[in-house]
């Protein structure tokens, strides 16, 4: 039988187990968990961990690795950067329909990216609509595919079928059947899951369609960006969440321009997962430290100099080969 605690040995426990993680982990202790509020929060449990920011990203948008992407191999984008040729985006979602703000988000991604791939040419084309949920633009993908050839699609997705209260199951098939497609045809894709905002952070349904998003990238093994739990993150960080969220769930400035630089870092750095089993052990992804900006920028270096190995999976000598379906 238990014994019940009195508040001076639940005090001192607590000092003992802070004490304990400091010493484990060589770092200060970390702000109250996510959820929680200052002064009478509970300690974090004991398997609680504490993470260093990533200093890569400007200091407004500085989340930790885990809070901000997936990794997946990109083999087009690579392939792109081996040939020396431009790399072609495609971005479609919400923030990417060009009202607003949000009209300069194409710019910011393009910006970041060429920040952090130096001396390779961007080209991003946004082609969102207002509104728009993930069946409907499944079915436009199809045409755009077709007329850019992009190399990389990047997705928002979510928010808008969330906010439509579209059935889950209908929303995971049809992002599932679209992520198949676009891989089919040799062309890379990176998933933005929907927005975090306080007055839906307890709702069932909209955290059903955020792990419905990490589902469908997970299976399909291509790059997330945790869009939802960064400004999850960033909102514990400052008073209110207005720093990023406007009306009407739109990205302010400052919105856009973290996501522009949270979607480059998941780029960037699934360009160093390894193209095929035999390269698994030049590279291990969960030692990646990502406060090294240069990784990146050495690996594009590198592939300049070595021409493709036409036996390597993945990446062979003449690029993915693209057969698109028409509309």
């Amino acid at each position: 039988m238990a014994f019940p605690q009195t508040a001076a040995d639940a005090q001192g426990s607590r000092h003992r187990l802070a004490r304990r993680l400091a010493v484990l982990l060589g770092l200060s202790l970390a702000s109250p968990a996510l959820g929680e509020t200052s002064g009478a929060a509970p300690m974090p449990p004991a398997t609680a961990t504490v993470e260093a920011l990533d200093l890569s990203l400007s200091p407004e948008c500085r989340v930790p690795g885990s809070k901000l992407y997936t990794l997946a191999r990109l083999k087009a984008v690579k392939a792109a950067l081996k040939e020396k040729r431009p790399i072609h985006v495609l971005s479609i979602g919400s923030s990417s329909a060009g009202l607003g703000a949000s009209a300069s988000y194409p710019v910011k991604l393009e910006n970041a990216l060429e920040q952090a791939l130096p001396d390779v040419q961007i080209e991003v084309e946004a082609r969102g609509l207002p509104g728009e949920v993930a069946s409907g633009a499944g079915e436009r993908l199809r045409s755009m595919v077709a007329e850019m050839e992009p190399d990389l699609v990047v997705w928002q997705v979510g928010t808008n079928d969330a906010l439509a209260r579209v059935d889950i199951e209908a929303f995971g098939e049809a992002l599932d059947e679209s992520v198949q497609w676009v891989k089919s045809h040799g062309i890379d894709i990176v998933l933005i899951d929907p927005v975090f905002t306080e007055s839906l952070a307890d709702d069932a349904y909209y955290t059903q369609m955020v792990r419905t998003v990490q589902d469908v990238a997970r299976r399909e093994a291509v790059p997330l960006v945790h869009r939802y739990a960064a400004m999850r993150f960033l909102s514990t960080q400052r008073t209110t969440e207005a720093h990023m969220l406007g009306r009407h769930f739109r990205l302010n400035d400052l919105g856009l321009r973290c996501m522009a630089e949270h979607a480059t870092r998941a780029i960037t750095l699934s360009l160093l997962q390894p193209d095929a089993a035999k390269d698994a052990g030049k590279i291990d992804p969960s030692k990646i430290d990502p406060n090294k900006t240069d990784a990146v920028k050495t690996d594009h270096a590198t592939s300049e100099s070595t021409k493709p190995d036409p036996t390597q999976t993945g990446t062979p000598g003449s690029g993915p080969t693209r057969t698109l379906k028409q509309p």
